[in-house]
């Protein structure tokens, strides 16, 4: 290779090559919680692993109102919300009524399909892990059920553990 020229297109098309490859990569999937809160109410949509060949959104709405974590699925052939399932907060977190409490939740995915939401009460200094999942007992709608509930706080006192309780939809 005694003529520059061709130097020169060879490091052209090597550059040029090396650009158009990194340009065709696959890139890494964006994986984004939806989280939003209004006065009195947090919204959170994650995963739910109802049917593995079919996705399925759920939707989980804390309600400080009430004091209750509210949870539905999307059905895709019909588009439609289904039955809300709840849980009662107050009981779980062992809070006192009508306290001043302040949530915070976001979802994580947590297998293929699947979202576990984590709530944590900063005045209590507790966590929760709950999911959403087919009911049990062959009915129609989805149930909750709670993971675990602990203390994030050294100071806290020790609690008894919380076995996994799954909650029948509302009625």
């Amino acid at each position: 290779m005694k003529d520059p020229g061709r130097w020169l297109y060879l490091v052209a098309g090597v550059v040029l090559g090396g650009l158009g490859a990194a340009g065709l990569a696959p890139r890494p999937a964006a994986l984004a919680g939806g989280n939003d809160r209004f006065e009195d109410y947090i919204l959170s949509t994650g995963p739910v692993a109802v049917n593995p060949r079919i996705p399925t959104d759920g939707i989980w709405l804390l309600d400080y109102r009430s004091g209750k974590l509210l949870a539905t699925l999307v059905d895709r052939t019909q588009g439609k919300i289904t039955d809300w399932a709840d849980v009662d907060l107050v009981t779980d977190f062992g809070l006192r009524p009508r306290a001043d409490v302040h949530f915070l939740m976001t979802t994580g995915q947590i297998a293929q399909g699947q979202a576990a939401l984590y709530i944590a009460e900063t005045s209590s200094g507790k966590m929760g892990v709950y999911t959403m999942a087919p009911r049990f007992d062959g009915q129609a709608g989805i149930m909750i059920r709670r993971h675990d509930v602990a203390s994030f706080r050294r100071d806290a006192v020790k609690e008894q553990p919380v076995a996994p309780v799954a909650v029948q939809p509302r009625g």
